[in-house]
């Protein structure tokens, strides 16, 4: 399965460029065909210009700018996600990505005035994230990543793509062995893709 593995952590000695490398490590290990997408490393640029607002709609040229990025989201069978949560949020670079990305005609259609998916290639869809805060706190504030993941995401992709949401609580109060714990699970869950 050819896997588009989208990457947003600023710092190549943190815990998040750990779980990325079992991330990659194990889907090579497991058969597939890895397109390893390290935003901050490729110096992807987040910030959706003017210029490209006022394109969004234009099917014909919206995707020039950034039409690398999407003939791999295109080549890709599954996406897999590699981030930590901060603000309740994605890292803006990736939150640029899908502004930027995930276009009309990309990831979605309008058909008849209402929004179709578009991304029927991504047949399976994975999120291997950390948050500071625990599992209650995100609870609490509704969980948005979790969210837009398993809600937003998966809508643009094909029917029968279920996503898989793997997530550390707590990251700042958990123990080297917790951590090493994650670690080799979200490794055997990427090798079984």
């Amino acid at each position: 399965m050819r896997v588009l593995v989208l990457y947003a952590h600023p710092n190549p000695e943190s815990y998040g460029a750990a779980l990325h490398q079992a991330v990659v490590q194990s889907l090579r290990e497991g058969g597939h065909e890895v397109d390893d997408c390290d935003l901050y490393a490729e110096g992807f640029d987040g910030i959706l210009s003017r210029e490209e607002r006022l394109g969004y709609h234009d099917l014909a040229g919206n995707t020039l700018p950034v039409a690398g990025y999407v003939a791999r989201l295109r080549a890709a069978e599954a996406l897999v996600l590699c981030f930590p949560v901060w603000n309740f949020g994605y890292p803006a670079i990736l939150k640029g990505f899908f502004d930027r990305v995930f276009l009309p005609g990309v990831s979605f259609k309008l058909v008849d005035g209402k929004v179709a998916p578009n991304l029927w290639n991504i047949r399976k869809l994975v999120a291997v994230t950390t948050y500071g805060g625990s599992r209650w706190r995100a609870l609490l504030m509704g969980d948005p990543p979790r969210k837009l993941v398993c809600r937003v995401l998966r809508a643009f992709c094909h029917p029968t793509a279920r996503p898989r949401y793997l997530a550390l609580y707590d990251m700042n109060r958990a123990t080297p062995e917790r951590r090493s714990a994650f670690l080799i699970s979200v490794a055997e869950k990427m090798r079984s893709l």
